[in-house]
């Protein structure tokens, strides 16, 4: 039995950071009024960590990498069927990596067409005013009906899935997301996870944070 590195620090502190910004945008978004300014403050969370995550993709631990979800076709119905690989159940699974890679996509849909959305009454994104108004009536239809219930329901799917796992198959997944550890029973890549990739996120994070300052910034 082997212990190991399965997902990196700032792995955790996004997948926690982006769990707390959508109940905060679900709750803010319901409530309206003065709320709607923290509404847009997440929102701009979320997008900055949209941005960090892609990135990170690409430079980050082992598991957290694009390149190690198995997405292919021929791994799912390997999954479905009981056949998958030791390496294909370490981090996200198949089904798991395309739960993971649509709630993705939808949260930046939901983030892009917050931006250009505007109701008429008290509230607009801040690039509202660079598109359409056809756009914008799209943007604020889907943001307030449609792409908010796809999240929620893809929300939902997340925590039924952990809790089948938990008491079906009697096997916790959110513990390695707390301190980032498997025990394995075979030996497998580990995640980097040191001061250097720490700081290399923190770089990231930054420069996502800027990257949305100033996506923000061009709309005033």
């Amino acid at each position: 039995m082997l212990t190991v590195r399965i997902w990196d620090l700032p792995t955790r502190l996004f997948h926690w950071a982006l769990a707390a910004s959508v109940v905060g945008l679900v709750i803010t978004g319901q409530v309206g009024g003065e709320a709607m300014a923290w509404h847009f403050r997440l929102g701009y969370s979320v997008l900055a960590l949209l941005l960090f995550r892609l990135a990170w993709g690409f430079w980050g631990g082992h598991w957290s990498r694009w390149a190690q979800l198995p997405l292919k076709p021929s791994s799912v119905w390997a999954y479905v069927q009981g056949r998958a690989t030791p390496a294909h159940l370490v981090g996200h699974n198949p089904l798991g990596s395309w739960s993971v890679v649509a709630l993705l996509f939808f949260l930046g849909l939901q983030v892009a067409t917050g931006l250009v959305s505007d109701d008429e009454i008290a509230t607009m994104g801040p690039l509202s005013s660079w598109a359409s108004g056809a756009v914008v009536s799209w943007a604020t239809s889907w943001h307030k009906s449609w792409g908010k219930l796809i999240l929620i329901a893809l929300v939902a799917i997340h925590l039924l899935a952990l809790a089948w796992y938990r008491w079906q198959k009697n096997s916790s997944l959110v513990p390695a997301m707390w301190h980032g550890d498997k025990v394995l029973t075979a030996p497998l890549p580990a995640s980097r996870d040191n001061l250097i990739s720490r700081g290399l996120a923190l770089l990231l994070l930054t420069l996502a944070g800027l990257v949305v300052a100033l996506l923000v910034s061009l709309g005033n």
